[in-house]
């Protein structure tokens, strides 16, 4: 069954995360993605590990669990760029693609005849996508930075962590690179939504993605409560700015999230708790109210939970229609027969066994998203990518192999 991007080609120049997922987005979504990398070492994520992937025989490779987890759907093609004929390669490639992302610090490319203004005299539909830290222009744009980095300048560990003067208290980062991941998605986005413009008009364009944006892009509410209030936004711990009670509960056994979002929720909260008299108590009627008196609201809950076991709640709450949940591991999130049900761990068959991955979370009714590619072996493609799309024989490919060419 052909999928929605199974007519494009994505020439997938990027390492790391932030490109590399959404070259994998492109490649869930059809697209044929041929990933290049650098002879021998490849791309950096190869060498991030141990986890290291055990292959059908039980043994440890040196497939890492970082690269695995953002390089399905691709093809790999070893290429020196650095070199005069793997840039001539490269181009060739870049002339016979529709889409061109890549992550390279600002006027790397360029150098290498490369950039986009080199590409587009080739290929004037091209889509071409840079992602880097801080992008294009600006007096920051030739700075190097990582997620964490980007976490701190964009606000988010301000408002993510324990409160300040609590234990624990101060900025914390996500517990993934959620800045990469974002950026990724955003990525994947506006090059489909630039793919949509190209079936309109013929032209292809350039997309400058930065990091630092995208984070920022994702204070969203908060960012808004600043602005109309002018009060910056504190950590809160796992409570909520602008919902009471709405946070972590410590039961007999454990924890469980209790996210009461609205008037008629709190009062069957009240109910289930044996305490229906705090549904008409002034200080609490309204969510409003219960903000205000947070602090008075926030201890009668604790004192209510802490006496029956997560179980028990769960179930109550979720027969009354209060919505509740456990905070799993990711081995408990696995056994969970909601994610088991929706197929949320899927197996590809590998080389050197069965490579698990996280199914997309995609879902289409006409055109879905398939699993045929696993992560690549390093340069697993490059004969087949040089000789049918280029047209190269095998002895020019060993010859471009003997070079370190490729």
């Amino acid at each position: 069954m052909e999928r929605p991007l199974s007519h494009i080609r994505v020439l997938d120049l990027t390492r790391v995360l932030a490109g590399p997922w959404a070259a994998q987005n492109l490649a869930d979504l059809g697209a044929e993605v041929i990933k290049i990398e650098r002879p021998e070492t490849g791309d950096d994520t190869r060498q991030w590990g141990p986890p290291w992937w055990r292959d059908r025989e039980g043994n440890e490779t040196r497939e890492s669990a970082y690269f695995l987890s953002v390089n399905r759907g691709k093809k790999s093609l070893t290429l020196d760029i650095s070199r005069p004929e793997g840039q001539h390669i490269a181009r060739e490639l870049a002339a016979k693609s529709d889409v061109l992302i890549e992550n390279y610090k600002v006027g790397t490319l360029a150098r290498y005849g490369l950039g986009y203004e080199d590409i587009r005299t080739i290929n004037p539909r091209i889509i071409y996508c840079s992602v880097t830290g801080f992008g294009q222009d600006g007096p920051f744009a030739a700075r190097p930075g990582y997620d964490f980095i980007f976490q701190g300048m964009g606000g988010l560990m301000s408002i993510t962590g324990e409160r300040d003067g609590l234990p624990g208290g101060g900025p914390q980062k996500v517990g993934i690179a959620i800045t990469d991941v974002l950026t990724g998605m955003y990525a994947s986005l506006a090059i489909t939504a630039a793919l949509t413009a190209r079936d309109r008009n013929g032209v292809g364009q350039y997309i400058d993605a930065a990091l630092l944006d995208t984070i920022v892009a994702f204070g969203a509410n908060q960012i808004l409560s600043y602005w109309c209030s002018g009060q910056v936004p504190p950590r809160a711990g796992n409570a909520h700015p602008n919902i009471v009670p709405y946070e972590v509960f410590t039961t007999s056994d454990g924890h469980i999230i209790l996210a009461v979002g609205n008037d008629s929720q709190f009062a069957s909260f009240c109910r289930i708790a044996g305490r229906p008299e705090l549904i008409d108590d002034p200080r609490f009627r309204t969510n409003p109210d219960r903000v205000k008196n947070r602090d008075i609201l926030v201890p009668i809950v604790k004192e209510i939970v802490g006496v029956r076991t997560k179980q028990e709640w769960i179930a109550a709450f979720e027969t009354a229609g209060v919505p509740c949940g456990a905070i799993n591991d990711y081995a408990e999130v696995f056994e969970n027969e909601q994610v088991r049900h929706r197929g949320l761990r899927v197996d590809i068959p590998h080389p050197q066994g069965t490579v698990a991955t996280v199914a997309s979370p995609m879902r289409f009714s006409a055109t879905p998203v398939e699993y045929h590619l696993p992560p690549p072996l390093l340069g697993q493609h490059t004969h087949e990518v040089l000789n049918g799309m280029l047209g190269l024989g095998d002895a020019e490919i060993e010859r471009l192999r003997v070079d370190a060419i490729v």
